[in-house]
């Protein structure tokens, strides 16, 4: 029996239900995982930490899962999820409903500042839109434009035509459904019904009714019982009459015989998750649970294991070094991104120190109100009421107060956005320097970061350092035999490969624009006036040619003679071909692209001729450089980039000129100007990458469309073959 990879509308059903003890918790993040896995860490009053996934990709499910369970953050957030954090940080769980009896849910969530929707649809390609309290689609993980519907961000959800919900069907209307059909009585439960096939077997064997009986021979008394059936199926999930049970078969022994203990076999492979016993599902080993997101939880957790899992020969002793180097660099990407995190955290904290500061004389005035009402015994409810008739009143120091805590005795006001806690017992400087305070203490933890880091870096060069050894020794083995024939060795098929290695090896240069040249000359543009500026300034150096377009908006283009960490030489001849490629780089990436326009003028200028130093009565602005002396001109310059995955030395995505990226990826896709919005073109070329690829989790785990996006041009885009 296949496993079960999507939940049905009756599963949904039962979530709903579930999903209701959960409002009132507040959003802490939200992440997201490819283009199809949707995390949202939440805080219960009850409960503490609460994580909920929605995935709508291969598997498509919605439940929340234990802590320990929850992958990995990202290290860098998608645009996608610094919305949805932006929108959902802080705000209220105000529960969950199912879109009629279709495999759709829609999450959702209150703020002072309004309502957000997370529309989940479990059903097809799978999609997430996220909308306003009014339905208006603020962003979506795929954009639909069908004659029957449409979601793209600006315009209204359209919600699928509505389908007939058996769980509130009349009986009049249920007879009307099942003389209508042309089939037997099963076929009708799942498609006329819409029970799906397994509920609609379940239905028949709970109400002793043929599955097979043609409809025409089915009467008044095989109507009754089936509508009872489906009436008791309702009322169960109105009332959350669960039974969770987890399903599992398989664990024959090897040799036939049974388990030696109690004479049966141990199941070993979960196939189905239901809100409450089957009989359809008897023959089966089954565990059972207290709640159903419990139960989906551990369900979906043993099916990922299982379809990890690989067949291993047990006469292989070769340690698994690549899975000991995909440990430790998750633990790397958590660490940075624990590092990144404390840098934001301290820098928030010190910015609304100084916003303390910079508007002295309105904190100090809400303080002293506070103060003053304290030294008469005020109550704190009735200082929080003169702040709300203040605001009425159009007072600006009650206008910049939104929360009064006479519990905690803490003020919190709002400037420039801002929300910061005040201390009510303390002056401007006490709560600036508390805040400060703060700062300093994560900017510590960031050290302390800095430093696990370093070590997890320095276990990860020894555990490579001894594949190398391990892999160089088997290598010599083989040798011995026959040291011929090595060169006709065939290339390894990484796209047929059920499991890719992980390599990783972030260089210095990939914050930027990059791409080795066909002569392997490294190729780097800044991404914005801030990188060109460094560009220019702390890595050009002698010997490097620079590269600009005529069109404005271009990035500053360094063709790279040698490697910073290398002496710089001015002997080293860099061959036409590669300043070809890092032409069409430079133009690809500029506002050519951006137009629309398939070609532009490019120039090529020695390093020495690249100056900061304007020209008397001349400004520069920031990115801008001077250019003296004469400029090789390359001109009508075709625009071309290929985006694509690297499998060796390193697992990577690359992008750049075809020519040059073809030669080093495994595969590859070329983009030309077009209609597609940067986000929507890199979701399309994931889709068709992990289409190649055997194994897609590798394809997720290092191409996700966010860092596809960082090898797009700006503006539109499509693949060139669409």
């Amino acid at each position: 029996m296949d496993p079960k990879r999507e939940l049905t509308s009756v599963d949904l059903a039962a979530l709903v239900r579930e999903f209701g003890t959960y409002e009132g918790s507040k959003v802490d993040k939200a992440y997201l995982y490819g283009d199809d896995l949707l995390r949202l860490k939440m805080r219960d009053f009850d409960r503490g930490r609460v994580e909920l996934l929605i995935e709508v990709g291969e598997r498509k499910r919605a439940h929340t899962v234990a802590p320990e369970r929850v992958p990995d953050a990202p290290g860098r957030p998608p645009q996608f999820a610094m919305m949805l954090r932006n929108r959902l940080s802080g705000a209220d769980f105000a529960g969950v409903e199912q879109f009629e009896f279709d495999r759709i849910l829609e999450f959702v969530f209150e703020r002072e500042d309004g309502t957000t929707r997370i529309i989940a649809e479990l059903f097809g390609q799978g999609n997430i839109a996220i909308t306003d309290g009014e339905y208006e689609v603020i962003d979506c993980l795929e954009t639909v434009r069908l004659k029957s519907r449409t979601v793209v961000p600006g315009s209204r959800y359209e919600f699928p035509d509505s389908r007939l919900n058996p769980l509130t069907v009349s009986r009049e209307v249920f007879d009307h459904e099942m003389d209508d059909s042309d089939t037997d009585v099963v076929r009708t439960l799942a498609t006329q019904l819409n029970f799906g096939g397994l509920y609609a077997e379940e239905l028949c064997t709970r109400a002793g009714v043929e599955k097979a009986m043609d409809i025409e021979d089915a009467g008044e008394d095989e109507y009754d019982r089936l509508y009872e059936a489906i009436d008791r199926l309702a009322i169960d999930l109105r009332n959350g009459n669960f039974e969770p049970r987890l399903y599992l078969e398989g664990g024959d022994d090897d040799d036939g015989e049974e388990g030696e203990e109690d004479g049966t076999d141990t199941p070993t492979r979960v196939v189905d998750v239901t809100p409450f016993p089957l009989e359809e599902r008897t023959e089966l080993a089954a565990e059972p649970f207290e709640t159903f997101t419990a139960a989906l939880d551990d369900y979906f957790f043993r099916l990922e294991l299982s379809d990890s899992s690989e067949e291993t020969d047990p006469t292989d002793q070769t340690p698994d070094f690549e899975e000991q180097i995909a440990k430790h660099q998750r633990i790397i990407d958590q660490q940075e991104g624990a590092i990144e995190g404390f840098e934001q955290q301290a820098e928030a904290e010190r910015e609304r120190a100084e916003l303390l500061y910079a508007n002295y004389g309105l904190v100090d005035d809400i303080l002293s109100t506070v103060q003053r009402a304290r030294d008469d015994d005020t109550p704190w409810d009735e200082i929080a009421e003169r702040f709300e008739e203040g605001k009425e009143r159009g007072i600006e120091a009650a206008e910049a107060v939104v929360d009064v805590d006479g519990s905690e005795g803490i003020v919190t006001v709002e400037i420039d956005g801002e929300h910061v806690p005040l201390v009510a017992t303390d002056g401007v400087e006490k709560n600036a320097d508390r805040l400060y305070t703060e700062a300093k203490r994560i900017a510590e933890k960031k050290e302390g970061a800095l430093a696990a880091i370093e070590d997890t870096r320095e276990e990860l060069a020894e555990i490579e350092r001894r594949r190398d050894e391990w892999e160089a020794d088997d290598g010599d083995d083989e040798g011995d035999e026959d040291d011929e024939g090595d060169e006709d060795e065939p290339k390894r098929d990484w796209l047929n490969e059920s499991s890719v290695p992980i390599r990783t090896n972030e260089q210095w240069y990939e914050r930027f624009r990059w791409f080795h040249t066909s002569d392997d000359f490294l190729v780097i543009g800044g991404r914005n006036a801030d990188q060109n500026e460094e560009l220019v300034k702390k890595y050009l150096e002698r010997g490097d040619k620079v590269l600009h377009t005529q069109a404005h908006g271009g990035p500053v283009t360094v063709l790279k003679a040698t490697d910073p960490s290398e002496a710089s030489s001015s002997d080293i001849e860099i061959p036409d071909s590669s300043i070809e490629e890092a032409a069409q780089f430079a133009v690809s990436y500029s506002s050519v692209w951006k137009d629309g326009r398939y070609a532009g003028d490019v120039y090529v200028v020695e390093s020495d001729q690249v100056s900061k130093t304007p020209e008397s009565g001349e400004y520069l602005e920031k990115g801008g450089f001077a250019v003296r002396g004469d400029r090789t001109y390359l001109d009508d310059t075709p625009v071309g980039v290929a985006v694509g995955i690297q499998c060796e030395p390193y697992t990577r995505v690359i992008g750049g000129p075809p020519s040059a990226v073809e030669n080093e990826a495994v595969t590859t896709i070329r983009v030309e100007p077009g209609r597609f919005a940067q986000a929507d073109a890199g979701k399309r070329i994931y889709r068709r990458l992990r289409e190649r690829f055997t194994d897609e989790s590798f394809v997720r785990k290092i191409a996700s469309p966010d860092r596809i996006q960082h090898f797009l041009p700006p503006g539109g885009s499509r693949i060139a073959d669409d």
